[in-house]
């Protein structure tokens, strides 16, 4: 019998990063979604195609070798697919972990104990989401009965994924379109005692934390800091954004912080640090992957909790009494992206500004406790952010 790979999530990042991955490393991907459309899309057509993009042209490859099931009605199918899969990943974004966790769960109860333990890896852009999902699987949906051996039945792999992956054009169905640039970066601990998966392209590491902080307070800062201080001048793309010395010399000052914090705590090389931060500044500047703003500082909540791309670093930077002030400039401009057309975290952001004093917001929305330093500086620009309203 062949490989084979549970998925859930067939947007754009399921279907031209992970699955490419999968299926070129010879998994039959078995994709799992509540879309109706793309469901149906994916049982209609035997291939589509994953198109990179760079600045030396582009190449594009063709996936095939799967399937789709909708897990909104067909759960018994899902369940009995993750009970003799190698491996499960998702790509369906932080806050929908737990809707996933029960039928997981299902499947890994129902697998036998003698077989290899499934890998389990999320594939998101929050830090220890993998951790997260088996909380909400173990915690929530396994029999308490069943948890002394639940190990052998699966484990649990946190990984770091750097691609972007931006809007796609209209009429493009399957294909998806991302740059050439790729990182997949997973902890090899949890398999101490057998072979972890054997995925073409993905990095095993036995510490995983220096990857994720370097991607997330790198990559993720620069793009969502290019995004709102874009929106808040007007502009219609990252790359127009970027364009802008205002906006460019905001992004670098941001950069300039977290790369104190990473090179300081994780021992990375400041030469090496620097390289990163200007190839990041060039891939989220790419004029060949055009994305809107909009898009780009979606889920400003997210955005703007306390294990996330400002407030972590600010945070931390605060309590060693380094500089944070681009960070809250562009967390500023992050509370300024309310009621957003598309994009429901903004207009539940607009409702808790304006229904909050600045101390609950910052307790609310940051997660932010009186105690920490970056506290009171956080409570200033909320102020300031009401005012203007």
């Amino acid at each position: 019998m062949g490989k084979k790979a549970v998925h859930f999530g067939a947007g754009n990042i399921g279907r031209g990063f992970v699955a490419e991955f999968l299926h070129n490393s010879g998994y039959e991907v078995v994709f799992c979604d509540v879309m109706d459309s793309i469901i149906e899309q994916l049982q209609n057509s035997k291939s589509y195609k994953v198109i990179q993009v760079g600045a030396e042209g582009n190449s594009e490859s063709t996936i095939t070798n799967y399937r789709a099931i909708n897990s909104k009605y067909h759960e018994a199918d899902v369940v009995k697919e993750i009970a003799t899969a190698d491996v499960v990943t998702c790509s369906v974004g932080p806050n929908i972990l737990k809707f996933i966790a029960p039928l997981i769960a299902k499947g890994i109860d129902s697998r036998p104990n003698e077989a290899t333990p499934i890998a389990v890896i999320a594939c998101e852009n929050a830090i220890g989401a993998t951790d997260t999902l088996g909380q909400h699987i173990k915690n929530d949906h396994t029999p308490e009965h069943r948890l002394a051996d639940h190990h052998e039945r699966a484990r649990y792999a946190n990984s770091a994924i750097d691609r972007i992956v931006p809007a796609q054009d209209p009429g493009s169905g399957l294909d998806v379109k991302l740059e050439r640039f790729y990182e997949w970066v997973v902890d090899r601990t949890p398999f101490h005692d057998h072979e972890p998966p054997a995925i073409k392209g993905v990095k095993w590491v036995d510490n995983l934390i220096p990857y994720i902080e370097r991607k997330l307070f790198t990559v993720n800062t620069g793009h969502a800091a290019a995004a709102y201080h874009g929106y808040y001048h007007q502009k219609a793309t990252v790359y127009d954004a970027l364009q802008d010395p205002r906006i460019i010399k905001e992004v670098r000052k941001a950069l300039d912080e977290t790369s104190t914090l990473i090179v300081e705590k994780h021992g990375i090389p400041e030469d090496e640090q620097k390289a990163y931060v200007e190839k990041i500044i060039t891939r989220i500047g790419n004029p060949h992957l055009e994305d809107a703003v909009e898009r780009v500082g979606r889920a400003p909540l997210r955005k703007l909790s306390r294990k996330e791309r400002f407030i972590a670093p600010a945070a931390e930077l605060a309590e060693k009494g380094k500089e944070y002030r681009a960070l809250l400039d562009a967390a500023e401009m992050a509370f300024r992206f309310q009621n957003v057309e598309g994009d429901d975290e903004s207009v539940e952001l607009a409702k808790i500004m304006a229904e909050n004093t600045p101390e609950a917001v910052v307790e609310k929305v940051c997660g932010l406790t009186q105690s920490e330093a970056l506290f009171p500086h956080v409570v200033e620009i909320v102020k300031k952010v009401q005012a203007d309203a």
